[in-house]
């Protein structure tokens, strides 16, 4: 959106399924991809008689999350009920922390075309969710799968605080970062474990007052979000325009036609009748406890990319890379343990990436252990190996005989860089009688014809030659 009389005014509200093994308040398995209506039991199903127990391992994660993000935690909490009716919905009412967060206030830092930027959050709470309604199961009704029904969910809510699409993205993405690094959720829009809906408003640039927002729901991809507040906004000032009310809404995005659509008027809290639960005891989260919590957190990733830059000496695109995902980041400290060649170290981190995508294995099950990867990169380092012959041929040759010889294996997979200058002569003086037109044309000016040649000698060396001392032969018969 680029017209200058309006600002975009957007707030986020995400909704984050948290990775514990059973739901909120059962232990019913929170497993995604099972049969339809296989992760449910009496509690889920909302049989009469039945009661909740709080899962404790949602209130740790909640705590943790509500730290990383410089939140206040709230110290007397409890449940109330939000009442509304519909079929996904077994009780009639879902359980939420709504009317008093476990996290108050808070910010996300990130980075803009402007520079950087702390998003504020409004409050993070803890809530259950609902079940599924699938309609396009059955041709003629619509299907409920209550496996979602009791997962538990952070919702996680910014103040009105951002004014583009693109601010909108970067926040997502940061927080997504964030949510995979402290293991609370693992940021899967596509499955569903995380969600997001996008308030958007607009006003004139320069105004104070919000103007009528729009809830845009159930955003499924980071890109989805852009896409729908830019639609949305430029609709918004469309209307304005031709001096038509913009009505509170909740709407969708079909992202076939970018485009988004009414689906109801926005409720008010009123409309929910929200009361304390009655089933669920208030509960209090201590000093000592914050504590505790806090000192269990890792290096968050900001921290860990100044780390990177500082002591492992890396440009800000690698620092940046290891950073963005905490299995990356704690392999690559472990390796360094081993080696000094951090850079090195941080290529590597792509081959190592490669292999296990190939065969679709998660980074944990790499089959070679740190000191092993960081004898390879020393190898390597002497220079008797090249790069991609080393994170391809011999690693996997070291994988399939860890006890073996790094030389051995080399020159088994004769793979070693030939640094034998008669031997080095022979092929730079085959490549020069094989193209005499193009030497014509290098001695006329074509000097960047170098690389020709090298590649020519590198074809013929089997891509063993040592290719440094190739270009200077090169230069000195080309030049003499």
């Amino acid at each position: 959106m680029s017209n200058e009389k309006y600002q975009l005014v957007i707030g986020l509200e995400v909704h984050a399924q948290l990775q514990t093994a059973s739901k909120l308040f059962c232990g019913d398995p929170t497993g995604f991809g099972a049969e339809p209506n296989t992760q449910v039991s009496a509690i889920s199903l909302a049989h009469p008689g039945t009661l909740p127990v709080m899962n404790e391992k949602v209130i740790e994660l909640a705590v943790r999350l509500g730290l990383a993000l410089n939140c206040t935690i709230a110290e007397e909490n409890y449940f109330a009920r939000k009442n509304y009716f519909y079929p996904d919905l077994p009780k009639g009412y879902q359980v939420s922390q709504h009317t008093a967060p476990i996290c108050l206030g808070g910010h996300l830092a990130i980075e803009t075309i402007t520079g950087k930027k702390e998003v504020k959050l409004n409050r993070i709470h803890m809530e259950e969710d609902a079940g599924k309604s699938l309609h396009d199961f059955d041709e003629h009704y619509t299907s409920i799968d209550l496996n979602r029904a009791g997962m538990p969910l952070l919702e996680i809510v910014t103040e009105p605080d951002m004014h583009s699409a693109e601010e909108a993205f970067a926040y997502l993405t940061e927080l997504r970062k964030l949510l995979r690094w402290l293991g609370v959720c693992d940021g899967n829009m596509e499955e569903g474990s995380m969600r997001c809906d996008a308030n958007v408003s607009i006003r004139l640039t320069g105004a104070t007052t919000l103007g009528t927002r729009v809830e845009v729901k159930n955003l499924n991809s980071i890109r989805n979000v852009k896409k729908a507040i830019e639609v949305e906004g430029e609709r918004l000032i469309e209307l304005t325009e031709k001096g038509e009310t913009i009505l509170q809404q909740t709407r969708s995005y079909d992202a076939d036609y970018n485009v988004t659509f009414a689906l109801r008027s926005k409720e008010e809290a009123d409309d929910y009748r929200y009361f304390p639960e009655p089933d669920l005891p208030p509960f209090y989260i201590s000093k000592e406890y914050q504590q505790s919590v806090r000192e269990g957190l890792p290096m968050l990733p900001a921290e860990l990319q100044q780390l990177l830059m500082q002591r492992y000496e890396l440009p800000a695109y690698d620092a940046s890379m290891l950073s963005s995902d905490k299995q990356d980041a704690d392999l690559y400290l472990n390796i360094v343990n081993h080696t000094a060649h951090y850079k090195a170290a941080a290529n590597w981190m792509t081959a190592v990436k490669n292999y296990c995508s190939e065969r679709d294995m998660a980074l944990h099950n790499f089959p070679l252990r740190e000191s092993a990867v960081a004898a390879l990169i020393n190898y390597t380092e002497t220079g008797v190996v090249n790069f991609n012959a080393a994170s391809t041929r011999l690693m996997q040759a070291f994988i399939a005989s860890p006890t073996e010889n790094l030389e051995k294996l080399a020159a088994s997979l004769n793979i070693l860089i030939e640094s034998d200058g008669a031997a080095l002569e022979k092929w730079v003086d085959e490549v020069i009688a094989a193209m005499p037109e193009k030497v014509k044309e290098y001695k006329l000016g074509k000097k960047a014809l170098i690389g020709l040649f090298a590649g020519e000698v590198k074809k013929r060396s089997k891509g063993n030659a040592d290719m440094q001392l190739v270009n200077k032969i090169l230069t000195r018969k080309l030049e003499g």
